[in-house]
């Protein structure tokens, strides 16, 4: 390896200063890229108040619908607003029609039983003057001389004076509410346990919570509807007011509220409540074991049907689930996202080749057709799809119409522009034999672009598959009108949990036909 020397060195320099002597951009370019992004993300984290959004969001809301993906609630009621405890379970309770769970314990014990019973004041007759000292009294010398002072219009027994307004009729009073009290035996303590030594204890008048080794008293007063913690509150528990509810947060495990009449539980479980059989299923509640034993053994559960039909039956119709429903719906996403893209392709194709400045030599024709492409694609498919929802209703004819026009505008363009970069020697060489305009398109264009048009399509027929979801949640039918339904109940988490794991699914297996078709078609086998 040989060495320059200085002088060297210098000659060269002396014969090529441009290539020694850059530009003062081209030296600084690289730091100058770097600073100005940073100025850029600073200006963007302080327009969009990004630290502000970051310190106020409320993430714990956030958790608790990532938990509720993967989790389900039960919601029992503690409730003792008369005196006596009763646990109140709410309407297609995941644990069925008759709860008992083991994580609940109730006791037995007298009872006090508060009842508000509204009775009528009595009536009130106003008391007569006292005229004793009147000259108007009967006993007055004014009054008592004269033969006709008795028959007096001034008489206290005249007419005239009964009539008086001091004489108006009996007044009867407001209502009152008088509370009944009656003693017996019932239960009068209830124990909800929610495992790792949290527990809720409820008595009519004081409730108990026990969280991370503390215990929180709390008294509550049915009857003036006040809460009153005994002591200060720790970190896992909130009262916004005086007097206000207590929220109780035991993590992972569950919620409660603490309120002046009932206690509200919802104790959290891992997995998907009910996912195969309802809680109306006469399979439900029955372990693998006991299922398969029915379908191969018996006995059959109903006279109409066989256990395996009854089996597919109560998956298919699961009322928590709806997975036949679900499933009915992606596979309509599935065909809208085909049947547009393949619609979008067939009009494309031919439009294209007049769009081409190579293959039409029009330039009123190239430009209006290029200018319809950019119509096209350029009102967003969501926009479309509302547009056509209000055309044709909700449904899948919407959803399919949005797609359809807007991968026509794309598929236009993208088609064109392949059209336009060709290589005319095979367009000459076909043309040269003589053949026809037709055939010269036909055997010296589309063998070479063919590929790529076909490579486009199934990339966009997947990718719609995604959008199809996105617009179908604005009426166009599809899984994503299910999907936004389940979401706006703000209740059903998990339900959008299995759809979204679905629509993976079929992206993820869509992804991979379309990669080995276009692998294919370009003339790779591996």
């Amino acid at each position: 390896m040989t060495t320059l020397t200085q002088e060297q060195l210098q000659d060269i320099q002396a014969r090529n200063p441009e290539a020694f002597k850059q530009p003062l951009l081209k030296r600084f370019a690289a730091p100058t890229a770097v600073v100005v992004c940073v100025l850029y993300t600073i200006y963007c984290f302080w327009f969009f108040s990004i630290s502000k959004t970051v310190s106020e969001g409320n993430w714990e809301i956030a958790g608790n619908y990532l938990a509720d993906w993967i989790s389900y609630e039960v919601r029992p009621d503690v409730n003792y607003s008369t005196g006596e405890i009763e646990i109140e379970w709410r309407r297609f309770s995941p644990l069925g029609d008759d709860p008992e769970p083991d994580w609940i314990e109730t006791f037995t014990g007298p009872v006090t039983i508060l009842t508000e019973v509204e009775v009528e004041a009595e009536a009130q007759t106003p008391s007569a003057p006292d005229l004793s000292n009147s000259f108007m009294s009967p006993s007055s010398p004014a009054t008592s001389s004269g033969s006709g002072a008795a028959n007096s219009f001034m008489s206290p027994n005249s007419s005239a004076t009964s009539t008086g307004s001091g004489g108006d009729a009996d007044e009867i009073g407001e209502p009152e509410t008088t509370i009944i009290e009656e003693r017996r035996d019932g239960i009068n303590r209830a124990v909800v346990d929610f495992g790792g030594g949290s527990q809720i204890v409820a008595i009519p008048d004081l409730v108990v919570v026990t969280h991370a080794g503390e215990a929180l008293e709390i008294e509550v007063d049915p009857i003036g509807g006040v809460v009153t913690p005994r002591s200060e509150l720790p970190e896992w528990a909130l009262q916004k007011t005086e007097g206000a509810k207590v929220f109780i947060d035991f993590g992972f495990d569950g919620r409660a509220e603490v309120r002046s009449k009932e206690v509200k539980v919802a104790r959290r479980y891992l997995g998907w409540e009910n996912f195969v059989f309802d809680t109306q299923s006469p399979y439900w509640g029955m372990s693998f074991t006991q299922v398969v034993g029915h379908l191969f053994t018996g006995p059959q559960l109903r006279e109409d049907m066989s256990n395996w039909s009854l089996m597919w039956d109560n998956i298919v119709n699961n009322a928590e689930w709806q997975h036949g429903d679900v499933w009915i719906k992606l596979l309509q996403t599935i065909v809208m996202a085909f049947v547009g893209t393949l619609f979008a392709c067939i009009l494309a194709f031919p439009l294209s080749f007049f769009a081409a400045r190579n293959i039409t030599p029009n330039f009123f024709v190239n430009q209006v057709l290029k200018r319809f492409f950019d119509f096209l694609r350029s009102v967003d498919m969501l926009i479309w799809a509302l547009f056509f929802t209000r055309a044709f209703g909700p449904g899948p004819l919407a959803g399919i119409s949005a797609i359809f026009f807007t991968d026509t505008g794309t598929f236009g363009k993208l088609y064109a522009e392949a059209l336009e970069n060709i290589d005319d020697k095979q367009r000459e060489g076909v043309k040269s034999v003589g053949a026809s305009p037709a055939a010269v398109q036909r055997y010296g264009v589309v063998p070479q672009v063919l590929p790529v048009f076909a490579s486009q399509a199934l990339y966009f027929w997947e990718s719609n598959t995604r959008s199809a979801t996105i617009i179908g949640a604005v009426g166009a039918g599809g899984i994503g009108l299910k999907l936004w339904e389940a979401m706006r109940t703000n209740q059903d988490w998990e339900n959008v949990a299995y759809m979204v794991i679905l629509i993976l699914i079929v992206v993820f297996l869509f992804d991979g036909i379309s990669n080995a078709l276009r692998q294919r078609l370009i003339g790779r086998t591996h």
